[in-house]
């Protein structure tokens, strides 16, 4: 008998080494599928995270802006979020407000963001734009050369001081663009009763950056927005002299461009307008996300926010508006 169980047990115990080995073989091939899933997970949720919402079909969107939203870097730092939220592409063009209102007046943009509020309305009333915004404000000032040539730093108020400035013929750069800037410097030319032109008034047809390049270099007097002033301070040799009045209050809003009314009046560039990328953006500007971005932007690098966000507030309460000036 013992010479029928050896070979028995042998047999036996070699179906067990080759079923191990089955086993151990089948075990190694669902065993690194495994690895490569465990690695997998962390990487998809970390690309999910990061990764842009997908396009619309229509994703391009022109907007028309001030210089200043521009100059002052908030557009490098708000469009990045848009782009990532929404999966639109936006197309910033930095131009005076007259001519960004322009552009959506002819369906060359979808969407503004200007500080111009009575040519704003303008467009609104004849049904131009829609979906008008208040987003934020700062405030114009002026600045001018250390010296102050025409003594400005201690009149009054903004219409004393072009007054003085006219009244010394004091070189003062103009950016004549019709931008919203533009806009105020003309404005109080006129409550100043002064007609501004001769040698000592020059333009540059430009935006406030390049603007505030040239008075810079013709240690000249200007107006400019606060925000594009801070960010380019460390390269000017310009002091701010007269600040405050309530009259320069610098409110910005936001608005898209009418289709139907570009169906009307330039059925060639209706087609064109991206309604819900415009409507899109105009959400996002005015979200409590947003404005606290807004809020907090320049406060690292200058010590004071560029811009006041003023979404939801009532524009016709300039208690509130304008708390900037009393504090």
């Amino acid at each position: 008998m013992k010479y029928f169980k050896k070979p028995w047990f042998l047999v036996a115990a070699m179906l067990v080494l080759i079923f191990a080995i089955v086993l151990s073989g089948c075990g190694g091939a669902k065993t690194e599928p495994a690895k490569t899933e465990t690695s997998s997970p962390g990487t998809g949720a970390a690309n999910q995270e990061s990764s842009p919402t997908p396009a619309p079909e229509n994703n391009e969107l022109i907007l028309s802006t001030t210089t200043s939203t521009q100059d002052s870097g908030l557009l490098d730092v708000l469009i990045p979020i848009f782009e990532q939220k929404t999966g639109y592409k936006v197309k910033p063009i930095a131009v005076g407000t007259g001519q960004a209102l322009a552009m959506g007046e002819k369906g060359d943009a979808d969407v503004m963001l200007v500080h111009a509020p009575e040519s704003e309305m303008a467009l609104v009333d004849k049904g131009a734009a829609i979906n008008r915004q208040l987003v934020m404000h700062n405030d114009f000032i002026i600045v001018g050369p250390k010296d102050d040539p025409a003594g400005i730093k201690n009149v009054k108020d903004s219409v004393e001081a072009f007054k003085a400035i006219a009244e010394k013929q004091a070189v003062f750069i103009s950016r004549g663009d019709d931008s919203g800037t533009n806009k105020k410097e003309l404005d109080i030319w006129k409550k100043a009763g002064e007609k501004p032109e001769g040698k000592w008034y020059q333009s540059t047809g430009q935006g406030m950056g390049a603007t505030l390049d040239v008075a810079s270099e013709k240690a000249a007097y200007t107006l400019t927005d606060r925000g594009t002033y801070l960010a380019k301070k460390d390269k000017l040799q310009l002091e701010i002299l007269k600040e405050g009045d309530a009259s320069l209050l610098n409110i910005y809003h936001v608005m898209q461009t009418n289709p139907e009314y570009i169906k009307k009046n330039n059925p060639n560039a209706a087609r064109m307008i991206n309604e819900q990328g415009a409507k899109a953006f105009v959400d996002f500007m005015v979200a409590p996300d947003t404005q606290k971005i807004i809020g907090e932007f320049g406060k690292d690098k200058f010590g004071q926010p560029l811009f006041f966000p003023d979404a939801g507030k009532d524009e016709k309460n300039a208690g509130e508006i304008i708390r900037y000036y009393l504090r």
